[in-house]
């Protein structure tokens, strides 16, 4: 028998060779897709591209100073001058809130900036977890956010109850000592539905809302437990209003909340991340005309999270479902974010003139470099939204900018936060080669083989020489709007740290440290 011929016939040659080209041309066009710019000369979306150093090196200081924070019992300590600290915190109400972390540079453990520093975190590990992961970031973020959210679960210990404070502050602030020697009370603080306060409520929702994203592939367990009490927590926040300024008037003097509207809105829009449940949905849509502050934008910061809700609830009109398309609700928040972007570019007919002659955005002698790092950070994601969505332009009063435009914005706040100011000195302690040598921070100021008590600690307080420990981390309160800075551990306003500082910083220092796309979708 013949052997049955191979040949095809010149049409079905042809055919082969049409379908060749095709397959390589659509190859070939992928490929430049990739290397391409787009329109705005910001790279095409797609995986981390190459690491920028100066941020990366940045980052990985920036998140040491949450163990430089950790209450409780440490594992792994990498500071070398902490220990354990507070391990009774929590016990005479039968719980253990060990955990958790001192607020800034006392041993004050406060439950609102507590929780916005674990909402922040999330939201930096959700949309650039990538990117932390390129320079091993990732898990010492994980890690850090836990340690607050193990504290966050044991402090619900039932549904309308929550512990939002621990430490007397005005005893607290009459002693200047090691947290690993404290001796004090450690009292307590809740608020029940005796004695609401629904924006702590409400942002702990949030806090444990985006964290259950966070955990929701490696510790599914977890991850459901606080998404349990993220429900249950809005429910109480929700049900049970009232400020908690106006119920435990003492808060006042420390975290004093300009009211809960903003919380709600934060912590449903969280919530509906978490489970696409639509009611959430609703909830801020209803709400919105009430609480949102509509055309009027607001900075971003413990207190008041309109302008994180805008941009969060911006990225559903970005990357819409069927649930979201059109709806007009979601359009407002949007075009509200849109007009503090503009407000944010130094060039849009709608600029903010709040800003130093270095160009930092400047709204507040305490603590100045909170708001313009978080409105950086801020800036980063929306520039990602765009980018990732193709979308080209953004429109300020007739005049259009590029996401390109709102990266350079972030990077300037972000550069003069790093030593490129007049001072030539980086506000982040540890990194460069000038950096504060008087850091507002018990731990850091006294000798680990100190002996101190409550007061006689102070003369660490008033020595003339540079703190012995080293606060790594650290972000500092920052220059005032003439750009001066008084390196002194008596100069709280300017020279004390934070750990809602540290969370903005990081998702700041994280959107840039390599080039990619934002997460379309957390769930």
């Amino acid at each position: 028998m013949g052997r049955k011929s191979k040949s095809r016939g010149w049409c079905g040659w042809f055919l082969v060779l049409i379908i060749l080209a095709l397959v390589v041309g659509a190859v070939v066009y992928t490929i430049k897709k990739r290397i391409a710019k787009s329109d705005d000369d910001s790279p095409v979306p797609g995986p981390p591209g190459a690491v920028q150093k100066k941020y990366a090196d940045a980052l990985n200081i920036a998140m040491q100073f949450f163990d430089v924070q950790k209450s409780g019992k440490l594992v792994d300590n990498k500071i070398s001058w902490r220990g354990d600290s507070a391990i009774k915190d929590g016990s005479e109400a039968k719980l253990d809130l060990s955990k958790g972390m001192y607020d800034a540079g006392d041993h004050m453990k406060f439950g609102f900036p507590m929780a916005f520093t674990a909402t922040v975190l999330s939201w930096a590990i959700l949309e650039y977890g990538d990117q932390m992961g390129v320079v091993n970031q990732l898990e010492p973020a994980k890690d850090s956010l836990k340690w607050i959210t193990d504290y966050l679960i044991n402090a619900h210990p039932s549904d309308n109850v929550l512990y939002i404070q621990v430490g007397d502050p005005e005893a607290d602030h009459k002693c200047w000592e090691r947290p690993e020697t404290m001796k004090g009370k450690r009292p307590l603080t809740q608020i029940n539905t005796s004695v609401p306060g629904t924006e702590v409520a409400a942002e702990t929702a949030a806090a444990m809302a985006s964290a259950s994203l966070v955990f929701k592939e490696g510790d599914s367990a977890y991850s459901s437990t606080l998404l349990k009490h993220a429900k249950q927590l809005f429910t109480f926040a929700n049900n049970h209003r009232g400020s908690y300024s106006e119920n435990i008037p003492e808060v006042q003097t420390y975290y004093n909340s300009t009211g809960y509207g903003d919380e709600l809105l934060w912590a449903a829009s969280w919530l509906y991340h978490a489970t696409r449940d639509k009611t959430y949905l609703q909830f801020v849509t209803e709400n919105g005309d009430e609480f949102a502050n509509f055309g009027s934008p607001t900075w971003f910061s413990w207190d008041n999270k309109l302008a994180g809700t805008q941009v969060l609830l911006s990225r559903l009109t970005f990357f819409g479902t069927k649930d979201t398309s059109g709806n007009n609700g979601l359009l407002k928040y949007r075009q509200t974010a849109e007009a503090i972007m503009c407000g944010l570019l130094p060039k849009s007919p709608t600029a903010t003139s709040s800003r130093t002659d270095g160009g930092l955005i400047w709204v507040s002698d305490w603590n100045a470099l909170q708001h313009p790092v978080a409105s950086a950070f801020l800036a980063s994601l929306y520039s990602d939204y765009m980018l990732t969505s193709r979308t080209a332009r953004l429109s300020c009063s007739g005049e259009s900018f590029k996401p390109s435009e709102l990266r350079k914005f972030a990077k300037s706040q972000a550069d003069y936060v790093l030593g490129d100011n007049p001072l030539k000195m980086s506000f982040l302690v540890g990194y460069g080669e000038k950096y504060p040598q008087f850091v507002h921070h018990r731990g850091a100021s006294i000798p680990t083989d100190a002996t101190t008590g409550c007061t006689d600690g102070f003369r660490w307080l008033d020595s003339d020489e540079p703190n012995p420990n080293v606060a790594v981390g650290a972000l500092v309160g920052g220059p005032f709007l003439n750009e001066t800075y008084i390196d002194s551990r008596n100069n709280s306003m300017q020279g004390e740290p934070s750990t809602y500082n540290g969370a903005v910083v990081v998702g700041l220092l994280s959107s840039l440290v390599t080039t990619s796309s934002a997460v379309q979708s957390f769930a």
